[in-house]
């Protein structure tokens, strides 16, 4: 390296290109502030780590995609591209920390390894549900793996690729948002059963899965006629999604934030929730679930069905290991199967109790924080032995 580590403040490389991403990365950085008050990030970052601290290269979280990857735009990735390699060649970093996304950070911790600066990867690669010719990449270009699931770290160790378990970090957020009583009281004034909607946190998924999440509410409304509705909105961006889709569905149904989830998900009777880790999110406030998400089918059938080996989809099944609550993706026909199943659900309060009891079942032993503060131990570690 051409300057001396011990002579500047740490210097780490960061990269995330999803929301989510975004804000496990500030999350991070917030703990190594606090270790390292000095400490200085560079890299792909959003708006949560650039608030954070990080000195962006790029934003990826506005463009990026679930089954196209981030690099939807060819112009956005050759100028990600290039001013990664500059900042990679010209500068001397003591770690980089790839953040979820495969597509865009695996090609970087190539480079990133290639010039012997240790790599840890936060959030895995999902190599166990899909993409196990990735297996060699992931050897060959990370030091270790910070794991967000309990059952990776063995998965990895089996071949070959040194991982540590250190919790997910959606656990130290929902920590810090208790529901409030009065909220979910005046939620609770605003009809019955209370259905809560969470179509996702990118304007694409929205569109994709709330007019669907719309029909079933509208096979609800014709049985349960007091039934209330509660939308969450996860940003500004998605907010003019909703807005547009809903007003043209003629569904009657309230907006919510999505800081106000505790108490929208703490008095919901049921949840339609797009697929992903918003599935933990719901399961962690008691929430029976259905689990939707309308993906290309053509793409899965071309694709996804050669790559994807298992039986459920669903992140809280996976962790279940069987159909704990149903999940319609990653696509689907029609919407009746599903309104069918949601009336059923709702018809039998013992059949919801008994799907509450079992999701806290799965999601209690696992519902701790601090995975952002055992991950940035886990990096300094790596820091000090390097």
């Amino acid at each position: 390296m051409g300057d001396s580590s011990s002579l500047r403040p740490l210097r780490i490389f960061i990269s995330a290109a999803e929301p989510s991403g975004d804000l496990l990365g500030a999350s991070l950085m917030r703990e190594i502030l606090s270790r390292h008050a000095d400490a200085e990030f560079v890299g792909i970052a959003g708006e949560e780590m650039q608030r954070a601290g990080c000195s962006a290269i790029s934003d990826m979280t506005k463009s990026a995609a679930m089954l196209t990857g981030v690099f939807g735009s060819a112009g956005k990735a050759i100028e990600t591209w290039s001013a990664t390699t500059r900042q990679l060649t010209h500068r001397d970093f003591d770690a980089a920390v790839m953040i979820d996304s495969p597509m865009l950070n695996l090609p970087i911790a190539a480079r990133t390894k290639a010039r012997a600066i240790p790599t840890l990867y936060y959030v895995a690669p999902q190599l166990w549900a899909w993409g196990r010719y990735r297996m060699h990449k992931v050897r060959a270009r990370v030091d270790k793996i910070a794991c967000v699931l309990p059952f990776e770290p063995e998965f990895f160790a089996s071949i070959g690729i040194e991982a540590t378990y250190v919790g997910h970090p959606l656990f130290d957020r929902l920590g810090e948002r208790p529901a409030d009583s009065g909220t979910i009281s005046q939620i609770k004034q605003a009809g019955s059963p209370v259905i809560a909607i969470l179509p996702g946190s990118r304007g694409h998924v929205v569109s994709e899965v709330l007019p669907g999440q719309l029909d079933v509410a509208r096979a609800i409304r014709g049985r349960f006629g007091d039934a209330h509705f509660g939308i969450s909105v996860a940003n500004e961006t998605t907010r003019k999604v909703i807005d547009a889709i809903v007003g043209h569905s003629g569904v009657k149904a309230t907006l919510y934030d999505a800081t106000e989830n505790a108490s929208l998900l703490s008095a919901a009777d049921l949840t339609i929730v797009a697929s992903g880790t918003a599935t933990l999110e719901v399961a962690y406030y008691g929430s029976p679930m259905i689990v939707m998400y309308n993906g290309s089918k053509l793409m899965y059938h071309l694709i996804g069905r050669w790559l994807i080996d298992l039986k459920q989809l669903s992140l809280l099944n996976i962790l279940a290991g069987r159909e704990l609550v149903p999940e319609f993706m990653p696509y689907y026909d029609s919407t009746r199967p599903i309104a069918a199943k949601a009336l059923k659900m709702l018809s039998s309060p013992d059949d919801l109790a008994e799907t509450k009891a079992d999701i806290a079942a799965v999601i209690k032993p696992i519902a701790h924080p601090g995975a952002s503060a055992r991950t940035a131990d886990l990096l300094l570690s790596m820091i000090n032995a390097h």
